[in-house]
């Protein structure tokens, strides 16, 4: 008998020796697969929920593409909003005027090269309630991240998905998610440098 004849005879045994010790019983599936189809067919969704966790905080939803989720609410998180309560004349005007007040005028902007971005690049110098884009049009504060996506569009591209950016609560549906200025100050958005945290051997044996 030939080395082929012996190989195809011994796949054939292996072939029914797995058949005659497959598992047939409850619980028992043939592959990984076969069990997570199997666990599948009664799912009906998740379960768990983030609106225990985003209680109380104020929340606008959003659509941008396909994404839709929760930001939190800005106006009312300004303190010194409206702005036209104290901006009553456009900018240029209240600027010149040395009796005026300058209540963050010494805002030192470090967010572009001061050829390319000063403060009317983002406020609307005519009417300070609203952010103006590049082309001229009103963005609400609400809706400051329209803003940023001008310039940062990987990082916006990311925020929708999710890659970008914090949770207000967690992955749970309804999605809840912090916009640019919830982490980066608009004016210098660049984090500060930080040293790494100092193992304290002292505080672990106090612990123990």
């Amino acid at each position: 008998m030939n080395r082929h004849i012996l190989h195809t005879l011994g796949c054939i045994f292996l072939f029914l020796f797995a058949l005659s010790s497959c598992k047939h019983g409850e619980e028992e599936y043939h592959s990984i697969t076969d069990k997570i189809e199997a666990k599948s067919k009664n799912y009906h969704g998740v379960t768990i929920s983030s609106e225990p966790l985003i209680e109380g905080i104020k929340t606008i939803k959003i659509t941008e593409g396909e994404h839709t989720f929760l930001i939190p609410e800005r106006k009312s998180q300004i303190k010194q909003y409206a702005c036209t309560e104290c901006h009553s004349k456009p900018l240029q005007e209240m600027q010149s005027n040395d009796g005026a007040k300058k209540a963050h005028w010494d805002i030192k902007l470090a967010h572009a090269d001061l050829n390319t971005m000063n403060c009317i690049s983002c406020h609307d110098g005519d009417n300070m309630d609203n952010l103006k884009s590049l082309t001229g049009n009103t963005i609400n504060f609400n809706r400051s991240y329209k803003l940023c996506s001008q310039c940062h569009t990987n990082q916006f591209e990311d925020w929708k998905g999710g890659a970008h950016g914090k949770k207000v609560a967690g992955w749970a549906p309804p999605r809840a998610s912090m916009t640019c200025v919830n982490c980066h100050n608009p004016h210098q958005p660049a984090f500060e440098s930080r040293w790494p945290s100092v193992f304290n051997t002292q505080k672990v044996k106090e612990r123990e």
